[in-house]
């Protein structure tokens, strides 16, 4: 048996840059020719996702042991799109913010795409070709060329339910890559889209506070319930002025304790070092703080409205009162 032909090293490079995706286009470019990616997915060691897309990985996207699985997925679909459709094509709506690294969205994303002459392509392999429009600013976020932030969010929001909406806003106000006024311009650059109706009342929702989607989740679940947060990002200190901790979602009750409303995450709450830590700074907040402390997981932050309910039937019964708003 022949030994297997070795790979590039610029072609390698590639697909470590572009989520284990190289174009047929750069293959060539590299010394690997067309007969050879032929060869390369006969032998199973390459995967063809659509024309001219090979995946370099062939274990399944979704089976990939990467620390952070479910954003390579959002972002190798992005670029999916822009493989496909040659380098100057730019990344869109949803498959734009992956790129970006906006957290909150689905965990399935469409390849999406603008091109010149974009409305005289068929769409294929599920990859969404739109027209390319001169008035999206282009920028390049994680080695793609794609719309800008707010051009993105405009695009991406009509297309989203509730939850994954305001996650979004929220997430891309957090890590700074909007500033909380260039909401309204999104919002502005959303109308006359399909689907933008039922949002309006979205964008007024957007809190930058939010440090996780989840978060997000938790909060409009509670504001669906009657019970919307008196704060976010709560600090709470002892007597004494000393910092004991912060909460994501708090309630001031009426006998001045307030009720913390934490949100665990998969992942960095889930280590034992983590576990540890908020098992220590739980009982400092109950002993030294005067604070009653709810958890919420992702498994029940799944399924709308159960966190908030148990919310309202346990500040019901402590006599919390919402604030009147000025």
């Amino acid at each position: 048996m022949r030994p297997l032909k070795k790979i590039p090293e610029e072609v390698l490079g590639l697909a470590r840059r572009q989520e284990d995706l190289v174009s047929a286009a750069q293959a060539d470019a590299c010394g690997v020719d067309p007969r050879w990616q032929a060869r390369m997915v006969g032998q199973g060691r390459w995967v063809r996702v659509t024309t001219g897309v090979y995946d370099t990985d062939p274990v399944p996207a979704a089976d990939r042991p990467k620390p952070d699985a479910l954003d390579h997925r959002r972002r190798r679909a992005a670029w999916i799109g822009l493989l496909a459709h040659g380098p100057t094509a730019v990344a869109v709506g949803q498959a734009a913010l992956a790129l970006h690294g906006v957290q909150g969205l689905p965990l399935v994303v469409r390849p999406e795409v603008m091109v010149a002459g974009g409305h005289h392509r068929r769409a294929r392999d599920g990859i969404v070709v739109r027209q390319l429009d001169p008035a999206v600013g282009v920028v390049e976020a994680s080695g793609g060329r794609v719309a800008a932030v707010v051009h993105a969010l405009g695009q991406a929001v009509p297309t989203l339910d509730r939850r994954h909406a305001v996650a979004v806003l929220d997430n891309a106000v957090h890590q700074d890559l909007i500033a909380r006024a260039e909401v309204e311009a999104a919002h502005d650059l959303a109308r006359g889209r399909r689907g933008v109706e039922r949002t309006h009342g979205w964008w007024r929702l957007t809190d930058g506070r939010a440090e996780s989607p989840l978060e997000t989740f938790a909060r409009l679940d509670c504001l669906d319930a009657g019970v919307p947060p008196d704060d976010l990002q709560h600090v709470v200190e002892d007597p004494d002025g000393r910092f004991l901790g912060r909460s994501d979602l708090a309630w001031s009750l009426p006998d001045g304790r307030w009720v913390l409303l934490e949100v665990d995450g998969v992942g960095v709450h889930s280590a034992p070092e983590a576990l540890l830590e908020d098992r220590r700074r739980q009982n400092r907040l109950v002993a030294e703080g005067g604070v009653l402390i709810q958890r919420a997981t992702w498994a029940e932050l799944r399924v709308p409205g159960r966190v908030g309910d148990r919310m309202a039937d346990l500040l019901v019964r402590l006599g919390w009162r919402q604030r009147d708003v000025a």
